[in-house]
């Protein structure tokens, strides 16, 4: 009796009868936590994320808005329903109506999202046009919500000359001085980061520029501060930042997941 009460016990702590999972939270079903939900599809979103097929009633819907940026480029604003952004998430098992988003650029991926706004420079955008944005949502195991067998996505048509940089952002082309208290430079290539990731270390209140240049298309994110940048293949980006709040925060990229420094804000 006590062998089978062990055994019995054994077994709740797991949830569901197998791996315990984060996502298994009170109230989640183990389809839900075993990353089931709705329809996995043959067919994918171009650029091999299958598509995950959900009814349409209830389903994530997406809306993607573009105001030109009084400095430069464009502020992209994504309307959500039935969605939310899990950045905490990403990785894990798909839940209903979670997940993140990808921004593509006639055809080409940009970025990644995690959050309703996004900055896009004019420079990350070829003169000529017109050029078509299109935002997709997927779930956190990187499938892409579907209806109908379409993936669930919002297109937008940016009109050349819609938005004119103020200053240039030719790669050769260092930002004014006035633009950052501190500058670093960083540059990803094969795989490594030059210089060797460290601390930087900054006073609270600096203006602070990150200039990365990456030898694939990749997107950099800084923690803690919410920031994100499209680091095209050998182009430099640069992200200029207020270090506001004291703390230590990571600099990394989310497609090749490599640490490029951390900001120690005193």
């Amino acid at each position: 009796m006590i062998a089978l009460a062990l055994l019995l016990a054994g077994g709740a702590a797991t949830g569901c009868g197998g791996r315990a999972t984060t996502h298994h939270k009170p109230g989640t079903t183990h389809e839900q936590a075993s990353g089931k939900v709705g329809t996995l599809l043959t067919a994918d979103d171009g650029a091999g994320h299958r598509l995950r097929e959900v009814p349409a009633e209830g389903a994530p819907e997406v809306r993607l808005a573009a105001r030109p940026d009084s400095e430069d480029g464009w502020n992209l604003q994504l309307t959500v329903t039935n969605f939310h952004f899990t950045p905490d998430s990403v990785g894990g098992a798909a839940l209903p109506g979670a997940g993140h988003a990808h921004l593509e650029l006639d055809g080409r991926k940009l970025a990644r999202l995690y959050g309703p706004w996004f900055h896009l420079p004019a420079a990350q955008v070829p003169s000529g046009g017109p050029h078509t944005l299109t935002v997709r949502l997927y779930a956190d195991d990187h499938t892409a919500w579907a209806v109908a067998g379409k993936p669930v996505e919002a297109t937008l048509q940016l009109a050349p000359g819609s938005a004119q940089p103020t200053h240039s952002h030719s790669p050769a082309q260092s930002p004014p001085p006035a633009q950052a208290d501190r500058t670093v430079t960083i540059t990803v290539r094969e795989g490594k980061v030059s210089p060797a990731p460290g601390r930087v270390e900054v006073t609270r209140g600096e203006r602070v520029a990150l200039r990365v240049t990456s030898d694939r298309a990749d997107t950099l994110h800084v923690h803690g501060f919410d920031k994100e940048l499209a680091l095209p293949a050998n182009q430099e980006a640069t992200l200029t930042l207020t270090a506001d709040r004291t703390g230590l925060y990571e600099v990394e990229t989310h497609e090749s997941h490599l640490v490029l420094t951390q900001l120690l804000v005193k």
